[in-house]
């Protein structure tokens, strides 16, 4: 393994995963518990990929910091030792997310981790890079991923990677180890801060699935605390009236996927608006028999009606994230799920 002597080419990532380990266990995991996720992730993913360093440039970096150095001597930054560090200060479930956004979840290979990457995410970053780089990347993940990849691509741009592909011979160690090292300290950690999931978006989905004496307890108390929040969440969440934003089409798409128990239980709960509604986009003779059902049920249990508006509204969703209906948001533009 090369060792790292030029400090002039050192970024700042590296001179601060240098000045973590220089510093020992006990002091490095009281910094790193000043730290977010994102610069412990940062950090942590240069430290696996350092390698040697030498003691010339842990001199040169205490001395930039205006520190002394209690130790020389050359460092190594490995992944067991950066796990190992990392336990020190935090909870091992955050340690395993960390180290599996680093190396790959149980241990698997970056190219493996690429194979459950979109092909239209990938194919969009790709696009931008060099075709040797694109051509090296899709020769180390599978066929059939490689052709959608590569069918996404604009066609002059694949081309040539194509023909980069067919003129590669035996890939040089540091030139994939140059490769992984980008994909995994740019492509994999843009992909991972990308797919956050927006914290009132998943408050939003919970509370749709919270039975509703429970959803109003919550939210009350989420009003109190924080109505801003509240406000966002209320606004965010599809319920059973909102199903009012179908039109004719979508009514009709659900009708013929509901189970008729459920449709009545769940109608029997419904405004007076959204009951007429669906009675209009039925047959006459359909629309009597739902009324009759509805009036021989008598008093209905306010848990049942949940659950049957509950999977009415799931229904709905699935049926829309199909195509098979729209469903519009409350500003008449149309959602997609």
């Amino acid at each position: 393994m090369r060792v790292r002597d030029d400090y002039r080419s050192l970024t700042g990532p590296e001179k601060a995963a240098i000045l973590m380990l220089a510093l020992g266990e006990d002091h490095a995991a009281i910094l790193f518990d000043l730290m977010d996720d994102d610069e412990i992730k940062e950090i942590s993913s240069t430290m696996a990929n350092l390698g040697n360093v030498s003691s010339n440039i842990v001199e040169r970096l205490f001395v930039e910091f205006a520190e002394m150095l209690s130790q020389s001597g050359s460092l190594v930054g490995t992944f067991d030792s950066t796990e190992r560090l990392l336990s020190k200060v935090l909870a091992k479930d955050r340690v395993d997310v960390i180290m599996e956004e680093i190396r790959g979840p149980a241990g698997r290979t970056m190219w493996d981790k690429l194979g459950n990457v979109s092909e239209q995410v990938l194919a969009n970053y790709l696009k931008n890079e060099y075709p040797q780089t694109v051509a090296v990347v899709l020769s180390k993940i599978r066929g059939e991923h490689s052709a959608r990849v590569l069918a996404l691509l604009p066609e002059t741009f694949a081309m040539e990677v194509i023909m980069r592909m067919l003129r590669m011979e035996a890939i040089q160690k540091e030139v994939l180890n140059d490769v992984e090292k980008t994909l995994r300290t740019e492509f994999m950690t843009n992909l991972a801060r990308t797919n956050r999931r927006d914290p009132h978006e998943m408050m939003a989905d919970i509370f749709n699935n919270l039975d509703r004496t429970t959803e109003t307890r919550f939210m009350t108390s989420l009003e109190e605390r924080n109505k801003d929040s509240a406000e966002r969440i209320k606004g965010l969440m599809f319920t059973f009236e909102d199903l009012t934003r179908l039109d004719s089409t979508g009514i009709q798409t659900l009708l013929r996927s509901t189970e008729k128990e459920k449709l009545s239980v769940a109608l029997k709960g419904a405004s007076e608006q959204l009951r007429d509604i669906f009675l209009g986009n039925m047959s006459e003779r359909a629309a009597k028999l739902l009324r009759e059902d509805m009036a021989s049920m008598g008093p209905v249990r306010l848990r049942d009606v949940d659950e049957a508006q509950l999977y009415m509204v799931q229904l709905a969703k699935d049926l829309a994230s199909r195509g098979e209906l729209v469903i519009a948001d409350k500003g008449g533009d149309e959602l997609i799920y």
